[in-house]
């Protein structure tokens, strides 16, 4: 999941080598941080949220595949 992540936010930022994903585990969940550059924030994030709720659409589909429970959360 976190290589998928990576991917579909190096094709959303301007600043694709800055993109990383860092994975930590918690009691109830999964959480991905994604990290994008300051000034790609906006991008990753999209007019009114938009890109962010798909983003954690797509991650939370697939913690249910994998029968857990998936966080993301941005970070610049």
């Amino acid at each position: 999941m976190a290589e998928l992540l990576e991917w579909l936010a190096r094709g959303l930022v301007d600043e694709p080598d800055a993109v990383r994903v860092e994975t930590e585990q918690r009691e109830d969940a999964i959480v991905f941080h994604l990290y994008v550059a300051p000034d790609d924030v906006g991008k990753v994030i999209g007019k009114q949220g938009r890109l962010a709720r798909a983003l954690r659409s797509v991650v939370r589909a697939g913690g249910a595949r994998a029968e857990e429970r998936y966080v993301l959360e941005i970070a610049g």
